[in-house]
């Protein structure tokens, strides 16, 4: 391979194993307190170094939105670096959006960590996560490498050992916005806040996520996907903002008896089988 090019670059999908909200800033962010788990539903990435110092996303077409996070991160990057290099990247997205798997915050780390390599810049972590932040409050998690505690708003994280496991995960039609869901008047916003070893005594089975209440408002779908996994799986949850809900199939050392994939399910709805990962695929590809 080119040392120009770097191929099938992967950009994995996150659980929120709970989802607790602890408090809310003066500023109206919301501070957070969950435990984020990989998964290896991935979108795959590409990329080509240019010499002329453009940068293009190319599955998205001839029109390119300023809001596309890839390319925030791609140019912010490009300008606190300085660098005069630029870059073409494409992006076959399997992860869907609207989902609470935090699909496009992890395709944008994952154009940092492809970027910082491609253009021999050789950032710290460090660095990287703080770049990340400034771009979403999930990007610098899967900056990180590793399943996390995460807590403030989400720039706090602390890597966890979890169990090995395999998801079943469900996306009904509906894409929530995730603007609408935190501004729910129906919110609880002041769960008292846990510790972790509060969850790591069960991570499985801790907590609840305080945004399905404000989801299952907005749309019965997602009262309906819970309400599918957990006939066939048993206890379900909403990960992130959702509309993605997901059950516990048991450890990854066997293989499922019952995957999700088997379901007939409404139109539009896709659902998948997800091992549970211990490390990101990129983690050595930043350093500290």
């Amino acid at each position: 391979m080119s040392a120009n090019v770097l191929l099938d670059v992967p950009a994995p999908a996150k659980l929120n194993l709970f989802l607790h909200v602890v408090g809310q800033r003066a500023d109206g962010y919301h501070l957070l307190q969950s435990a984020f788990a990989l998964i290896d539903w991935s979108d795959t990435l590409h990329f080509e170094r240019r010499a002329d110092g453009r940068l293009a996303r190319h599955d998205l077409g001839a029109v390119l939105p300023e809001d596309d996070l890839c390319l925030r991160a791609a140019r912010r990057l490009q300008a606190e670096s300085g660098t005069a290099y630029g870059a073409d990247i494409s992006i076959d997205k399997r992860v869907p959006w609207g989902a609470g798997l935090g699909g496009g915050s992890s395709d944008a780390a994952s154009t940092l960590l492809a970027l910082n390599r491609l253009w021999g810049l050789h950032w710290p972590r460090e660095r990287l996560l703080a770049l990340g932040l400034a771009l979403g409050a999930d990007v610098p998690f899967f900056l990180g490498g590793m399943n996390a505690w995460v807590e403030g708003i989400g720039e706090r994280l602390t890597p966890v050992e979890l169990p090995a496991r395999w998801w079943a995960v469900l996306k009904p039609a509906v894409a929530l916005p995730t603007a609408a869901i935190f501004g729910s008047p129906t919110l609880v916003r002041n769960t008292p806040a846990a510790t972790i070893l509060d969850f790591l005594a069960d991570p499985l089975g801790f907590g609840r996520n305080d945004l399905q209440g404000p989801a299952e408002g907005y749309s019965s779908e997602v009262s309906e996907a819970l309400a599918l996994l957990q006939a066939r799986f048993g206890a379900s949850r909403m990960t992130g903002s959702g509309s993605a809900v997901f059950a516990e199939v048991g450890a990854v050392d066997r293989a499922p008896r019952d995957r999700v994939e088997a379901m007939p399910l409404p139109a539009a709805w896709t659902g998948r089988t997800c091992r549970g990962l211990s490390r990101h695929p990129l983690a050595d590809w930043a350093q500290g």
